[in-house]
């Protein structure tokens, strides 16, 4: 049983197969936050003081005058908690405060549904158990409803709010975060994944102090800058070593989280949409209902949280067909020929790919309207005779007749001034009315808040897909918002824009994707500006990076496993010298980089030499036997290259049996000493082979002495293949 709950005494404890996570009532009224780590199977409440007071303070002298000192599991705003508040309200007489006391509690099997919005999910009740607690605001007649999800066989949490007006008047509310975690102390680090386009998921680490530590995203998207990440450890803690409390948020628009920490030390972390450009006019009988919020607790370091993250979105997250079955190796185009293609030159790479073993082309941008540059043309999904005269069915099935299948670039959330559709519909993008409509990458943003806008893109891209032979679609967005404004919302609702704006793209997906189940999505935004947990609920795999680098791709795609599962990451070869930064690396080192994800090619295969074309044969030979394994394997990080001049992984199945691991040198160093590949989690005792070597080690051996790395130059790598022998 997941979830126990003393009804005497008022303890709600959620159990995980390793954690524990304990709640209980505080003098009848308050939900307190008791306990979060390691799993505790019996809980006495005799060591738990649930008012933390840190030496004298006239607030003190009366504790019903203040909530700073108590561990909160939902804190409100405008009160007596001077902290960040998880939820903000402005009532009908224009004052703000928000108590909410404890009223009830609703115990369910299973997982439900959350409306309109990406989740986890459960395909049978016995996998997990669901806690609703109750709180009220019995002055105005607010309801509150914390979920809490907690799994038989991961060890997560998932929570999600639901907030009901129960009373006769209009209710604004102006923050409701997902999830808040109080801890009585304050010695952690913070770490987070940060960057920029070409940069994303940058893995940054600092100690926590006194204050905000707040990270963000306020431009309409989770963003190339900052992923809505983070995770609290102690300061010992390292890949395999110490506590980690991880916080990921099941959500692709703007959002806040971070961790305050309070006068007597005690720190409050929290996570949600952000307030910056976010209000909700709550009527009577109408609810709203937060993103879901993942809480992992790891007590053996980053590496043991990066794998419980994995897991459950691998196989509770991820849907559809792609879930299970392996992803077919690309090629896209679009460094090959950008917008100067034609149908001929498309077909004369797929009789390349063929020819090396590829299964898929993709068909990138340019192909529709008058687009011949970034300057027009999106909105208009209708294909571009001069350059496809067969049109798009008749390019498919010339794609087909080479034994490829075929995939097509889209980008149905903008729209460019220069199109058919913004001439029939100037006011379908998000625009401010008097004010000059700022483009990015010459394009403005349908909004997607208004129905008959999202109408248009489901009929229109639904109709696309059944008129030929389509499968596979990378669905890009290659801006951020400005000028939040919606000409189908009144003015004491604009500020809902950014939020509708998701249960659009939500709704829009939704519709697309189960209309379509034997399409695979990839998701895409400039690279990976919203590789997020909401975009994987409807796309199994999203393009990690624009950035195709391999030496750049060691730290993205290292930083992207911190919590995303390989089978997530979009992972290509592009042409040397790199085009995002004129780099020469090898081949090899390329293919081996690639390798750690959704493997494919990003350039030009007629141009390869004889001996380039006969190294790709092998390297899309060994990737197809490698694939089934390594997207459902468990990862771990050997070498960091934040941390030194080498990098290392490993993949390993379920069973122990199957192991696949890469070391990745960027400089050689002359007399840099020896460099060995030491293995992990590997059973002592076994004797495991090196597959096409003749050799034989025991576990113990390829742990703690380790495969000597025999690597000569800049830019090297090396990669091995280990059975255990049964």
């Amino acid at each position: 049983m997941p979830i126990y709950i003393d009804e005497k005494e008022q303890i709600f404890h959620l159990k995980t197969p390793n954690t524990s996570y304990v709640m209980k009532v505080w003098r009848g009224k308050y939900l307190a936050h008791v306990y979060w780590g390691k799993k505790i199977e019996n809980f006495s409440m005799e060591n738990a003081l649930l008012s933390r007071t840190s030496g004298w303070s006239p607030m003190t002298d009366n504790e019903g005058y203040t909530l700073d000192f108590i561990c909160q599991e939902y804190p409100t705003g405008c009160g007596s908690d001077y902290r960040i508040p998880a939820i903000s309200a402005v009532y009908d007489d224009g004052s703000r405060t928000v108590e909410l006391v404890y009223e009830s509690y609703k115990l369910s099997k299973g997982k439900p549904k959350l409306k309109g919005l990406p989740a986890t999910y459960v395909e049978s009740e016995d996998e997990a158990e669901t806690l609703e607690i109750t709180l009220r605001d019995r002055v105005k007649n607010l309801k509150v409803v914390l979920m809490y999800t907690a799994f038989n066989d991961y060890d997560s949490i998932a929570r999600s709010v639901r907030v009901v007006n129960d009373s006769d008047k209009d209710i604004l509310l102006e923050k409701v975060l997902s999830g808040s975690v109080d801890f009585e102390d304050s010695d952690y680090d913070l770490v987070t994944l940060s960057g920029a386009w070409g940069r994303e998921r940058r893995i940054e680490r600092g100690a926590i102090r006194s204050g905000i530590h707040n990270i963000s995203s306020n431009r309409g998207s989770s963003s190339h800058y900052l992923n809505p990440f983070f995770a609290m450890c102690t300061k010992n803690a390292n890949e395999n070593y110490g506590d980690v409390y991880g916080y990921s948020l099941v959500y692709s628009g703007s959002f806040t989280a971070g961790v305050e920490v309070d006068l007597a030390f005690k720190s409050r972390a929290y996570m949600g949409i952000n307030d910056y450009d976010f209000s909700w006019k709550l009527e009577p009988n109408e609810e709203f209902i937060s993103p879901e919020m993942i809480m992992v607790y790891s007590d053996a370091g980053f590496g043991k949280m990066s794998r419980t993250f994995h897991k459950l979105y691998r196989k509770r997250l991820v849907r559809g067909k792609y879930r299970d079955e392996v992803r077919p190796i690309l090629v896209n185009n679009w460094e090959a020929t950008y917008f100067d293609f034609t149908e001929e030159k498309i077909v004369n790479l797929a009789k390349s790919a063929k020819e090396l073993g590829i299964e898929l082309l993709v068909l990138d941008d340019g192909w529709f309207g008058k687009r011949n540059g970034d300057n027009s043309s999106l909105g208009d999904w209708y294909v571009n005779r001069e350059k496809l005269p067969l049109g798009i069915d008749g390019l498919a099935k010339r794609v087909n007749e080479e034994g490829l299948k075929f995939g097509l670039w889209l980008e149905p959330e903008m729209i460019s001034v220069d199109s058919d559709l913004y001439r029939a519909h100037p006011d379908w993008c998000i625009h401010v009315p008097e004010r000059v409509r700022c483009e990015a990458r010459n394009q403005l943003i349908l909004d997607l808040s208004r129905k008959e806008v999202c109408d248009y893109i489901k009929d229109t891209i639904n109709k696309l897909l059944k008129s030929a032979n389509i499968s596979y679609i990378k669905w890009d967005m290659n801006r951020n918002m400005s000028q939040f404004g919606s000409a189908g919302l009144p003015a004491d609702r604009q500020k809902e824009m950014p939020h509708r704006y998701m249960l659009g793209l939500y709704d829009i997906l939704e519709d697309i994707v189960s209309k379509n189940p034997d399409v695979l999505f990839e998701g895409c935004s400039g690279g990976g500006g919203r590789f997020d947990p909401g975009m994987l609920y409807y796309m199994p795999q999203i393009w990690t990076s624009d950035d195709t680098d391999a030496v750049e791709r060691l730290y993205i795609q290292y930083g992207t496993s911190f919590v995303y599962p390989i089978s997530a990451m979009g992972a290509h070869i592009s042409a040397v010298p790199n085009h995002q930064t004129d780099r020469m690396t090898s081949l090899k080192m390329r293919g081996d980089v690639a390798m750690s994800g959704n493997f494919g090619y990003e350039l030009d295969l007629t141009k390869f030499t004889d001996e380039e074309k006969e190294e790709v044969k092998e390297q899309i030979e060994q990737y197809k036997e490698l694939r089934s394994f390594i997207s459902k394997s468990d990862m771990y990080r050997l070498k960091s290259p934040y941390e030194g001049n080498d990098t290392a992984w490993m993949f390993i199945s379920e069973d122990g049996c199957d192991i696949f691991a890469g070391y990745f040198r960027i400089l050689c160093k002359v007399n840099g000493g020896i460099y060995r590949m030491k293995f992990t989690a590997l059973d002592e005792n076994a004797i495991y082979k090196v597959v096409d070597e003749d050799k034989e080690y025991t576990g113990a051996e390829l742990m703690y002495i380790g495969l000597e790395v025999d690597m000569w130059g800049d830019y090297t790598s090396k990669t091995w293949r280990l059975k255990k022998k049964r």
